[in-house]
């Protein structure tokens, strides 16, 4: 993954009394990985993309999802240092199973990595697996609707990269999105995200926070979306500067199991690169 200004906000929403949903709570306890919800009482499709914010709602109990980059491109050149460089995901898919009425396990891959570099004249490339994320989403609040919503995500890397990819050390931490139904068909969502990484130098670990607030309103028609997004990353480890982004994007709902998106996610500062361009699917069964 994956999100400082509204650490404060998000890690105050998990201390505070839940919101009352509009409306009768469905109870779907009785339905499991294996006994699935019916076609016709699943939840409205939702999705942890486009941008970097996910979403809060968990997959239906006994369902499927994937949800992939089709091609998602990083590039960053640095003319002071002399130094560019550029890393290349091709359908980098996560893929999700419905475990309980407010659970759901879900792992993401990067098939194929190809990264490439080039400092003062000298080139190199890669092309590898990436590294392998594991996660459980619970929702504890508005899974079944209602103004907001609220889960906890706990993640862990497994170090898979080859050739290069990645630092081949274990990670993991958690991270706590939020959504809110705001006037006029706006919404508003919220992450915070506390990570523990290996130390650049590999000699320990650290902490990592992420924080992000995105807005999306409907464009045009009930089924485009459009985001606009701020995300800090602020590492703990002195070599690593803080990053900030600007994300920009859309999805098209094309019917109530397939939706397809494109966005950007443009650098503020020199740490966080210029400009990460990316296409994208997600589908459920």
């Amino acid at each position: 993954m994956r999100k400082s200004t509204c650490a404060a906000a998000s890690f105050a929403l998990l201390a505070t009394p839940a919101f009352a949903d509009d409306g009768p709570f469905a109870d779907k306890s009785a339905y499991t990985l294996f006994n699935p919800v019916p076609d016709d009482q699943m939840r409205t499709f939702g999705t942890d993309r486009p941008t970097k914010s996910d979403w809060p709602t968990t997959v239906d109990a006994g369902h499927f999802q994937y949800e992939a980059d089709a091609i998602n491109w990083s590039y960053n050149h640095d003319g002071s240092a002399r130094t560019t460089a550029s890393t290349l995901a091709l359908f980098a898919p996560t893929l999700k199973a419905g475990l309980t009425q407010n659970a759901d396990l879900e792992i993401a891959v990067a098939p194929v990595t190809v990264e490439r570099s080039s400092m003062a004249g000298t080139h190199s490339s890669a092309v590898a697996f990436g590294d392998v994320f594991a996660r459980v989403k619970y929702n504890f609040l508005g899974n079944e609707g209602g103004d907001y919503s609220l889960a906890v995500v706990p993640y862990l890397k497994a170090p898979t990269g080859t050739h290069g990819i990645g630092n081949h050390h274990w990670e993991g931490g958690w991270y706590a999105p939020f959504a809110a139904t705001l006037p006029d068909d706006w919404t508003l969502q919220i992450t915070s995200e506390l990570d523990v990484l290996e130390n650049g130098n590999l000699n320990g670990v650290h902490l990592n926070y992420q924080n992000l607030v995105n807005l999306n309103h409907p464009l045009f028609a009930d089924n485009l979306t459009g985001y606009v997004e701020f995300w800090s990353d602020v590492d703990n480890d002195g070599a690593t500067p803080t990053k900030l982004t600007l994300d920009l994007a859309a999805s098209w709902l094309v019917h109530e199991n397939l939706q397809f998106d494109v966005g950007v996610n443009i650098g503020l500062n020199t740490a966080a690169g210029q400009v990460q361009p990316y296409l994208g699917i997600s589908q459920r069964f």
